[in-house]
């Protein structure tokens, strides 16, 4: 493979796409409530949330490897360190160039919110490096799916809300919680694969502590849950906030596969279209939200 084959595959593009969901639901959140929206803000906020997600991706590549935690015995898809590709110092380096990059496009972020937005872009940047690094990794604990939930959820969709529209409040919240779910079930899919060789590396995830069987079962309350939520946004929202019903054939399909799966590489085709998933409701759901919003603009 060429260089370029190789970075693109280490930063796993698979699942970039739970970067991009929380900012275009946080942004359709607020054109949804007061017409707001920057198209500046929106690609900086990519940019930046994009930027720490795949420095996260590299750093744990390189660090998994200096760890032991990846072998030849690994089910996952390849990593640039552990097939030699990329050195573990040319991939830290990477995660470096990313991280600056997604600190760089938050200074515009900070000028426009503030103490809250310097706050949380820090905060984001510690825990992506934090994640896999340090004497204490966040991924080598029970807390990478709260993590995951929290950053990807509440944090990124929240950040992007405020942002656009310079207030936040507890409906846009409950909304990004549903992507905080349905993110959290890609990671606990990559710890249920992995579960046998973490152990041997003491990479003690959520899995290790509730077992595979458990895990299956809290799998499908995060799938579940966003659909659940559906309903109860129809006391704020238009009925076309219901348009993600469209995608739980594509849910239950994902379910019945998972809990009848072996152990096995193709539990790598269940973690990315888990991700495939939530794009498809990220999207039903903004398209919810924007064209009765597009609709009232029309007839005014």
């Amino acid at each position: 493979m060429n260089s370029l084959s190789i970075w693109w595959l280490a930063i796993r593009p698979k699942t970039l796409s739970i970067s991009v969901t929380p900012v275009l639901l946080g942004s359709a959140l607020s054109w949804q409530a007061t017409g707001a929206f920057s198209l500046l803000t929106f690609i900086t906020i990519l940019t930046s949330a994009l930027c720490i997600q795949i420095g996260t991706n590299l750093y744990n590549d390189a660090s998994d490897f200096e760890k032991g935690a990846d072998t030849d015995e690994r089910l996952g898809p390849q990593r640039a360190a552990q097939q030699g590709w990329l050195s573990a110092h040319q991939i830290k380096f990477g995660a470096f160039i990313s991280f600056s990059i997604a600190f760089f496009s938050g200074i515009y972020l900070a000028w426009l919110g503030g103490i809250a937005i310097i706050t949380l872009g820090l905060l984001s940047i510690v825990c992506g490096y934090a994640y896999t690094a340090g004497p204490k990794p966040i991924a080598y604990s029970p807390l990478g799916e709260l993590f995951v939930l929290f950053f990807f959820g509440f944090a990124a969709v929240g950040g992007t809300y405020y942002l656009q529209n310079h207030t936040i409040n507890s409906s846009v919240i409950i909304i990004a919680s549903t992507l905080g779910s349905l993110a959290a079930a890609i990671l606990l899919v990559n710890n249920y694969r992995d579960l046998d060789g973490d152990r041997k590396v003491n990479k003690l995830t959520l899995v290790h502590y509730i077992g595979r069987p458990v895990a299956r079962k809290v799998y499908i309350a995060l799938i579940i849950y966003p659909y659940c939520l559906l309903l109860a946004l129809l006391t704020e929202y238009s009925w076309m906030v219901l348009l993600p019903a469209l995608s739980l054939p594509m849910a239950y399909k994902l379910i019945h596969v998972f809990l009848n799966m072996e152990i096995s590489p193709q539990l790598n085709q269940v973690l990315a279209k888990t991700a495939q998933l939530q794009l498809v409701y990220t999207l039903l759901l903004s398209l919810g939200l924007l064209i009765p919003a597009l609709l009232t603009t029309s007839q005014a």
